[in-house]
């Protein structure tokens, strides 16, 4: 039996292969290293023997959800792109291909426009049997003229009533501010004894709250400073975390503690 609500420290393929059972997971959430950046503090990234075991650890119709950017001097490398291809050459479905948008990113280049997105591959193993749409309010509500049956001719005078709802479910570009107070407001994540690289708490809590339900099991198995764990824990889904680093898994430690004594906190508690 897989004991959960803990943060195993060891390289992340190993770690799946020995201590996790076939079809086990519901949910993975994770981020890798970025090309050149795969030599993390000196630890080896294996991307093809990351995701075999990911795909293993997957229960039918899970979901795992693969969030990347890519070097752009001198070129974009594709690396990400080469990523998905590999995924889905092992046996992961590419269920959907999500844009990551940051909002207030500084980085401007010179004869290019700006990089503000990252790419998130939606793999499932099979169909996804999870689905909970997050939606956004219409802009156009109430009962509006539309036109329909526009043949080949281009006649568009054809039109009838149509009553739009107030709300509709989300596109698959989905956007958010990074920073302190917007990727989180944990304020030891930042500076020196932080980490460089955290993707925003409402992403993750948004791939968790879509993929899986409460009581699930969540997996993020290169786990940083833990941002997908302490989402997991404030909405109630089991999670297990591997992070290589005993200086980041200290800090994921740090804030899914915090995480479990705000949510006491919120219901009345000690």
């Amino acid at each position: 039996m897989l004991r959960t609500e803990r943060i195993i420290v060891g390289e992340c393929a190993s770690v799946m292969r020995q201590e996790f059972p076939d079809d086990c997971v519901d949910l993975i959430v994770t981020s890798p290293p970025y090309d050149d950046l795969r030599c993390y503090g000196g630890y080896d990234f294996d991307c093809d023997a990351i995701g075999r075991q990911m795909l293993r650890v997957l229960r039918p119709g899970g979901v795992a959800v693969w969030i990347v950017g890519e070097r752009v001097k001198d070129g974009r490398t594709c690396s990400s792109f080469e990523q998905g291809l590999a995924f889905r050459d092992m046996g992961f479905r590419m269920h959907d291909l999500m844009v990551y948008q940051k909002l207030n990113t500084p980085f401007m280049r010179k004869n290019a426009y700006t990089q503000a997105h990252e790419l998130m591959f939606v793999l499932s193993k099979g169909a996804p049997t999870t689905f909970n749409p997050l939606t956004c309010p219409t802009k156009q509500t109430g009962v509006r003229m539309t036109v329909y049956g526009r043949g080949a001719d281009g006649d568009n005078s054809k039109r009838r009533p149509v009553k739009y709802a107030a709300r509709k479910t989300r596109t698959n570009v989905w956007a958010y501010a990074t920073g302190l107070s917007n990727t989180t407001r944990d304020k030891f994540c930042f500076g020196p004894d932080g980490h460089p690289a955290m993707f925003p708490e409402a992403l993750a809590r948004d791939h968790i709250l879509s993929w899986s339900n409460p009581g699930d099991l969540v997996l993020d198995p290169m786990c940083g400073a833990g941002t997908t764990l302490k989402m997991a824990s404030l909405h109630d889904r089991r999670w297990v975390g591997i992070e290589i680093s005993h200086d980041y898994a200290g800090l994921a430690e740090r804030r899914v503690k915090g995480a479990a004594a705000q949510s006491r906190m919120d219901l009345g508690g000690t």
